[in-house]
């Protein structure tokens, strides 16, 4: 079966899905304090409909899933669902990105259920940050559903850190060591204006904050990728800690761009900064056979644009970051 192609030649083999658009945090750049405007329970898709949708696109070549949120972990019974997707024929990397708020509870039954690999956002290594960026007193389990994924072995364990200017900024470096001491690879990222929580986040240009932690801590680029993802790495010279830098505002990606994102009501976003979309729940409950879906999801290929425009119009994107997990 042909794999699939969008018009630009890029290769889609990425699938990043939403299970809930419900959180326990309100991130200041993700989620305004006083949310509601949730989506309907009965639009969620089940468990059986997310799994067939997922092996139609593993048979089109997407071997690569990742479990997002909301919080994925607030979704009822996700390390079932885990157990199902990681053992669908051409399915190779099954993951999971988290608060890790719920993680200390699941992290056994996740690891048994073929999630190979977790990302964990974490802003802030003070208590008192911590709460004031992500709206709620829950540092103390965030750290201890990150040290038990550690205890369980999950390999790697990513670090999503969200770098903002006047708010978190000067705590990067701690961040770097307090990653090098436990073994997890750092990642820092650049806010982006996805509704008006994005925009009103203090953007930082990640590149001299890069030229500046390759001199401190003596780090070199790192020549071969880690992950699907678009971030750049630097390394340490003997390799045993990596830092990556995912720009999308200072030095966009699009052009290697090779995932869509479906969202818990079963909508195909073919991109993270623009509108583009096409509805897959519809043609589930409507009784469409799996040579129909996949044609669907072809012509949604079609659609993906050649790149965002956060930079030259931050006001576009009205949808938080919550709806489509980043």
């Amino acid at each position: 079966m042909a794999d699939l192609i969008d018009r630009f030649g890029r290769r889609v083999d990425y699938l990043r899905l939403s299970v809930t658009d419900r959180c326990d945090l309100r991130c200041t750049y993700c989620m305004p304090e006083g949310f509601r405007d949730f989506e309907e329970p009965a639009h969620w898709l089940t468990f059986d409909e997310i799994e067939r949708l997922i092996g139609i696109f593993a048979r089109l070549g997407v071997a690569r899933v990742r479990m997002t949120g909301g919080e994925p972990l607030l979704r009822r019974n996700l390390p079932d669902l885990a157990a199902r997707l990681s053992a669908l024929p051409g399915m190779r990397d099954l993951s999971l990105s988290t608060n890790a708020t719920q993680l200390t509870r699941h992290a056994t039954a996740l690891k048994q259920a073929g999630v190979s690999r977790i990302n964990v956002s974490l802003d802030s290594l003070k208590p008192d940050r911590f709460a004031k960026i992500c709206g709620r007193d829950s540092y103390e389990k965030v750290i201890a559903g990150l040290l038990a994924a550690k205890e369980e072995g999950f390999a790697p364990i990513k670090i999503n850190m969200v770098a903002m200017k006047g708010s978190n900024d000067d705590e990067i470096d701690n961040m770097v060591e307090f990653c090098q001491q436990h073994g997890f690879i750092l990642r820092l990222i650049e806010a982006m204006p996805m509704g008006d929580t994005g925009r009103n986040t203090q953007y930082l240009d990640l590149q001299p904050v890069a030229d500046r932690l390759k001199n401190r801590f003596g780090l070199i680029e790192r020549i071969t990728p880690l992950g699907a993802g678009p971030a750049r790495y630097l390394s340490s010279p003997d390799g045993q800690f990596n830092i990556g830098f995912i720009t999308p505002i200072s030095q966009h990606f699009c052009a290697t761009c090779n995932r869509v994102r479906l969202s818990v009501d079963g909508t195909l976003y073919m991109c993270l900064g623009q509108e583009e979309r096409y509805e897959l729940r519809p043609l589930l409950r409507g009784g469409a056979t799996d040579a129909e879906i996949e044609a669907a999801i072809r012509e949604a290929i079609e659609l993906k644009p050649e790149r965002h425009e956060f930079r030259e119009q931050p006001l576009k994107l009205v949808r938080f970051m919550s709806m489509t997990g980043g």
